[in-house]
């Protein structure tokens, strides 16, 4: 297969062998691919390799070999917004949640245009844990796994009082007043899914349950292995 001015957005890139990049890119059309540029990290080669830094927007021709493809050219489409700090560590945190989840070779066009809104409101001044928690819902309903928002696993309309745990296999199990408050702590309020589901920023006290409820059932989609962007927070969290 031969890609030409294929649009997409990269991921991440690591050095191989002496001048050569291991790209990771998510396109529209052929979702994840994963790309060997070689010969870009001579001093010829600057443009090429700044236009496949993580979170830039590209287009580029390559052949498909076997699982990787050998990139031929790319060019950036845009610049890639400027981040530090909490907003960079939420742009590598979106990034690994793709090149874990998203499966190579499988067209996500939804994905795809998710990623894009995400990383245009990173770069911006919407709230990054809301930026954070729409993306999450989005990338679980592209990938096919995505939960009912609006009624629990019984089928009940959510009561915006209650709290709700989210299972991946049982969708949304309402709590009982007498659970404990390790339970409530991993549950969201029925309130603060409503927004989530008509895409309305919730209460500011309501985003911190909504990330809660939200990582048990990533964790479980991403096979019970956690991500480094988690152990980076939590280290940061701790100094």
């Amino acid at each position: 297969m031969r890609y030409s001015a294929e649009p997409a957005y990269v991921l991440h890139a690591r050095p191989w062998r002496e001048t050569s990049l291991l790209v990771e890119v998510l396109s529209a059309a052929h979702g994840r691919i994963g790309l060997v540029a070689r010969g870009v990290r001579g001093p010829k080669r600057q443009q090429l390799r700044a236009a496949l830094q993580p979170w830039q927007h590209i287009r580029f021709d390559g052949v498909q070999l076997g699982e990787l493809a050998r990139l031929s050219t790319a060019e950036a489409v845009d610049t890639a917004p400027r981040l530090g700090g909490e907003a960079m560590l939420a742009a590598f945190y979106i990034n690994e949640l793709v090149l874990r989840l998203a499966p190579r070779s499988d067209p996500q066009p939804q994905l795809f245009a998710a990623y894009a809104r995400a990383r245009e409101r990173v770069g911006g001044e919407a709230s990054l844990a809301w930026t954070l928690r729409r993306f999450e819902r989005d990338l679980l309903q592209a990938l096919g796994v995505g939960m009912d928002l609006v009624r629990d696993s019984e089928g009940v309309l959510l009561d915006p009082a209650a709290r709700y745990r989210l299972e991946a296999e049982h969708g949304l199990q309402r709590l009982r007043s007498d659970r404990g408050s390790e339970d409530r702590r991993s549950a969201a309020s029925g309130r603060a899914l409503q927004a989530l589901a008509a895409d309305r920023m919730p209460e500011p006290e309501d985003l911190g349950g909504l990330r809660h409820a939200l990582r048990p059932v990533l964790l479980h989609h991403l096979g019970g292995r956690g991500l480094k962007s988690w152990e980076l927070l939590g280290a940061l969290k701790r100094l």
